[in-house]
């Protein structure tokens, strides 16, 4: 059996699934039962566990030991953790209908629904649920901690806050801001290491509880940096920040599609920067015809085409 790098963090689901072919056929049996329900599974004693399998309990336990646990209690614990990462990563969720060998949503009259329609709801819902939270934030006070700024740093790490930190950039440096991402958590604390009381760091993170992120944030903060911080409220990031704007998950049970939280996080994002724009309206505005003029000449075009694209 190959061990984990990490055994202390291996995903005993995985594992179970990777040891089948290699079980005898009671420990299959065993397999078959705990993977249709961990949580139950879980729960039960080891002569349960036999019981429901129609094994011996002596099968219980060479089955603990094949999928790389030192014995049942540890194989328990694992399948609990396991469990509590979420049902609706476990089976298909609810309100999914199965058709043409896709998932798909099912709407009140049982017929799949179109995904275009799935996917703009819960968009639609991450959006709204986040707009009344941003009407409260002190948007007013991050841009113009922004403005002052000697120099901007945008900090995210993972999928979508990555991904949003050099939005953030190319956002700011229309306005003329001068401006740095990073995603890299070695490279944020080293430049976190160089910040003074005139820099400003933009962290963003949904969860805000990214260990390197709020390290590095953290860094920039004993060394004078200011933090605004776009992330979940009561999160050890927002403890950190000194001008919070909240952004609140809105996760649903259809777990195929992207995180609709980024969109939320866009909105956040862009209400920041056009806050900023508004604080320096003449300044602005000369920036960006300077920006469409020089674009028009480059590639030509009607006067409503985006600034860049």
């Amino acid at each position: 059996m190959n061990t984990a790098a990490d055994p202390a963090r291996f995903d005993i689901v995985a594992r179970i699934a990777q040891c089948v072919p290699e079980l005898r056929p009671a420990e299959r049996d065993v397999a078959a039962l705990i993977l249709d329900d961990l949580a139950s599974a879980a729960r039960a004693s080891i002569g349960e566990l036999a019981q429901r399998a129609g094994v011996s309990v002596a099968s219980v336990t060479r089955f603990a030991k094949a999928v790389g646990c030192h014995d049942v209690r540890e194989l328990k614990l694992r399948l609990a953790q396991a469990a509590a990462v979420g049902d609706r990563f476990l089976r298909g969720g609810a309100g999914v209908s199965e058709g043409g060998g896709k998932l798909r949503a099912a709407d009140a009259n049982g017929e799949a629904e179109p995904l275009a329609t799935r996917v703009y709801d819960e968009i639609h819902t991450a959006l709204a649920r986040n707009h009344e939270l941003l009407c409260q934030a002190p948007l007013a006070q991050a841009a113009a901690a922004l403005a002052q700024a000697r120099m901007i740093y945008v900090f995210g790490m993972g999928g979508g806050s990555s991904a949003l930190a050099d939005e953030m950039r190319f956002r700011l440096v229309r306005l003329g801001r001068p401006v740095a991402s990073y995603q890299d958590s070695l490279l944020q604390r080293m430049v976190a290491s160089t910040l003074s009381p005139e820099d400003v760091v933009v962290a963003l993170s949904v969860t805000g509880r990214v260990p390197e992120l709020v390290d590095a944030c953290r860094i920039a903060h004993d060394y004078g940096a200011k933090l605004v911080a776009l992330t979940a409220p009561a999160s050890p990031l927002a403890a950190l920040a000194d001008w919070l704007v909240p952004i609140v998950a809105s996760e649903t049970d259809f777990i195929y599609k992207p995180s609709s939280s980024r969109y939320a996080m866009m909105m956040a994002l862009d209400v920041l920067v056009t806050e900023l724009a508004l604080a320096q309206p003449e300044e602005s505005r000369e920036l960006l015809r300077r920006m469409k003029h020089t674009l028009d000449a480059h590639r030509g075009g009607g006067e409503r085409q985006p600034l860049g694209d």
